[in-house]
């Protein structure tokens, strides 16, 4: 045999080759049977086995076609596409193969390295997942909820939220990609894979981290780049590790978004406030930079004028923004002269432009208290000249409640005119007579300068009706009344057309014994008037009981001045008659 190879390679001139003896084949195998050449030729030949799986070794790569060699008489071509899940793929590889044929009709050896793949895919999948492997996977589309990746030629599912740490905003981008992944999970019965990408970025965000903490300090001065805006603060990538920019540590002034600070994707210097064991590190932006009131106009002190925007209302006042970081608050005590209580709200709005009376100034607590009654007069000077106590007034009625009315007479002075001063008839509750809004004439009663309170009458502009009652229906008169309604105790009774009284149940009895009915209209006298509660107490029993007890009356009178007179007679005969004998007795005692 070594003999045959060196033969062949031994150098022949071309015109001393003896054609004839190549033809047949004698120059070429000698002396030697072809058959035993061929036979020792084929045991130098890798044993293929069709339908089975072996390894070979990538001799060629072209666009369309990979050259693989299994040890065999000739060498298989596998299209390219086959291998797309592997750009980096090499000559030399090593590479799994699934031998389809030793032969074809053309002495062609068929390869398949898909057919290689999926046959032994799942053990490889299991081997993976059980290790904790690193696997490549190619990206082939985009599906609901993420990515349909090929992973050892198995269809795995990697979820949107599995691709990478930061939020995705275009998933097409990743098709047609070789990634790395981790197997996250599997199901064996129905054969679901499921892979991620962003597990082994967190895995290694997780090592930088641990770096860059290590090196932390601070109030260090790093450079990051804008990640995620959110409504309450600022990611930002610090290289691979994030750290929060809180929306109170971005500006000294007061923001509602973050995004009038800083932009997506924008590189920033920030400060470190703080950061713990897990991994969370705390930014500033703020920091950079000197806070405002330090800046603040050294010669600004109380009662100085000052201008500024309206950056937050709340019920109890407004935060007026003098500069950037400097805010004032004005409490809503401080907004108006107008003693009745009311919220912010109705004074200010967030946007409003407003000049202000600086009132208090802490320049070591940043604290700034501010008025804006202060600068227009204060309507309660003088007022007692303006509004004389029993001057009668029109206000107009800003507020009801159920104890009364309060009512303005200018801006910043009101009243209040308490139910028991809206009528002198009596009233459930004020809005029986005033609605908010509506013009009232009052009488100004009493003022309570130091607390700002003046009481005011509406009932006093009118006389009091039951003055002219108590002149018509005085106590012992009797008037004629209709019974207008009865009640349990008694009946309601009209005497005119402005006046109603009451009559007791008892007072009600007639003469012959029977009850007076409604509509019946009967003399009545009057037996009380109590002003307290402006009414009139009437019986009709007393109109004749006492006309008979007065006639009883009289005739025991006239009897009694008989019997005396009739005495008076008695008495002056039995005196003479004394006399008589007393003056006889004299008389026979001196012997006449």
């Amino acid at each position: 045999m070594e003999e045959n190879k060196k033969a062949l390679n031994a150098s022949v001139n071309p015109a001393d080759f003896d054609w004839e003896a190549f033809e047949n084949e004698a120059a070429v195998y000698g002396n030697t049977d072809k058959s035993e050449i061929a036979a020792a030729y084929d045991q130098t030949l890798s044993k293929v086995v069709e339908n089975d799986v072996t390894e070979g070794t990538v001799v060629a790569i072209s666009k369309r076609e990979v050259i693989v060699n299994i040890g065999y008489k000739s060498e298989g071509v596998i299209m390219a596409p086959e291998f797309r899940y592997n750009p980096e793929l090499k000559v030399g590889d090593k590479v799994e193969v699934y031998v389809e044929s030793a032969e074809d009709r053309k002495g062609q050896l068929i390869l398949s390295h898909k057919k290689a793949r999926q046959l032994r895919s799942w053990d490889q999948v299991n081997a993976a997942y059980d290790n904790g492997d690193v696997v490549k996977g190619y990206v082939k589309t985009r599906t609901k909820g993420g990515m349909i990746v090929d992973v050892f030629g198995i269809e795995a599912f990697l979820p949107g939220s599995q691709i990478d740490i930061k939020p995705i905003r275009d998933y097409d981008v990743y098709v047609d990609q070789t990634m790395d992944f981790k197997i996250v999970k599997i199901n064996q019965e129905f054969r679901n894979v499921v892979v991620s990408h962003k597990a082994l970025l967190e895995a290694e965000l997780e090592k930088q981290k641990s770096e860059l903490i290590g090196k932390l300090e601070k109030g260090q001065v790093l450079e990051g780049t804008v990640k995620n805006i959110t409504n309450y603060g600022v990611f930002v990538d610090l290289g691979g590790v994030d750290g929060l920019i809180h929306i109170t540590d971005l500006s000294w002034g007061r923001i509602n978004n973050p995004e009038e600070i800083v932009k997506l994707d924008e590189k920033i210097k920030v400060v470190v406030l703080d950061f713990n064991e897990q991994k969370r590190i705390a930014l500033g932006l703020k920091q950079l930079t000197a806070h405002p009131w330090e800046s603040l106009d050294p010669d600004l002190k109380v009662g100085d004028k000052v201008k500024g925007k309206v950056v937050l209302i709340a019920d109890y006042g407004a935060f007026i923004e003098i500069k950037p970081g400097v805010e004032g608050l004005i409490h809503v005590s401080e907004m108006s002269w107008s003693p009745r209580l009311r919220i912010a709200q109705d004074f200010l709005k967030v946007g409003d432009e407003v000049d202000a009376q600086i009132l208090s100034l802490d320049r070591e607590a940043r604290k700034m208290s501010l008025g804006l009654k202060q600068l227009v007069p204060n309507p309660w000077e003088n007022i007692r000249e303006r509004y004389p106590v029993g001057s009668q007034q029109s206000a107009t009625v800003r507020n009801i409640t159920n104890f009364g009315v309060f009512a303005e007479l200018e801006d910043g002075i009101e009243g209040l005119v308490h139910i028991s001063d809206l009528s002198w008839d009596k009233i459930k509750h004020p809005s029986e007579m005033v609605q908010a809004g509506d013009k009232i004439d009052v009488v100004i009663l009493d003022f309570d300068e130091a607390n700002h309170k003046l009481s005011l009458g509406h009932k006093q502009i009118l006389p009091n009706p039951w003055d002219q009652l108590e002149a018509k229906y005085p106590v012992g008169s009797v008037v004629n009344g209709t019974v207008a309604s009865t009640t349990d105790k008694g009946a309601n009774i009209t005497l005119d057309e402005t006046a109603e009284a009451f009559c007791f149940s008892r007072d009600l009895v007639k003469e012959d014994g029977k009850t007076a009915v409604v509509g019946e209209t009967l003399p009545f006298k009057v037996v009380e008037l109590r002003r307290s509660t402006r009414r009139i107490l009437l019986s009709h029993t007393r109109t004749y009981a006492e006309a008979k007890e007065a006639k009883a009356a009289a005739e025991v009178d006239t009897t009694k001045k008989a019997v005396k007179k009739i005495n008076s007679n008695i008495e002056k005969t039995t005196l003479g008659d004394i006399d008589a004998l007393a003056a006889l007795k004299s008389k026979l005692e001196k012997g006449e």
